[in-house]
């Protein structure tokens, strides 16, 4: 037992607190020698219910060991605002899609008759011969092949 809280002791006195986050949650490191090889572990204490998927992306990338540096607050700040422009830029894209496609919407139901957007099935069509027209291309195509063979 008295191992265990050596043990717990050693790892809470040994540990360095790198920053929180506007959640709270807060973000550790840890160097500690591991065969002659100076190791850092990194991690986080959640405060309240742990969700992973709550974590800012820079966190994350800090605790994967992605970055060296741990985020400041200034850039923490940076990127949410970033983020938050964003956000605005897509909410703005979809209203002018959703009165790009009411405009055209509009404009297809006067003249389709009441059918709505979807692909025009007439003008597919009409790409491909029909029976009769098949034929003579067949013909044609008998005649050219003679044509070879003669020659």
């Amino acid at each position: 037992m008295s191992k265990l809280l050596a043990r717990i002791a050693g790892y809470l006195s040994n540990r360095t607190l790198v920053g929180v986050d506007k959640v709270g949650n807060r973000y550790f490191t840890r160097t500690k020698e591991i065969d002659g090889i100076m190791k850092e572990k990194r991690w986080v204490v959640f405060k309240g219910e742990e969700d992973p998927t709550s974590l800012p992306v820079e966190w994350i990338c800090w605790l994967n060991g992605q970055r060296k540096r741990a985020p400041t607050p200034e850039e923490l700040i940076e990127m949410e605002a970033r983020r938050e422009l964003v956000k605005q830029n897509v909410a703005l894209l979809k209203q002018e899609e959703e009165e790009r496609r009411a405009r055209e919407g509009s404009s297809r139901k006067s003249t389709s008759a009441g059918k709505t957007g979807g692909p025009d099935l007439k003008s597919f069509i009409r790409q491909f011969p029909t029976a009769s027209e098949g034929n003579n291309l067949e013909e044609e195509s008998d005649a050219v092949d003679r044509a070879r063979w003669v020659s």
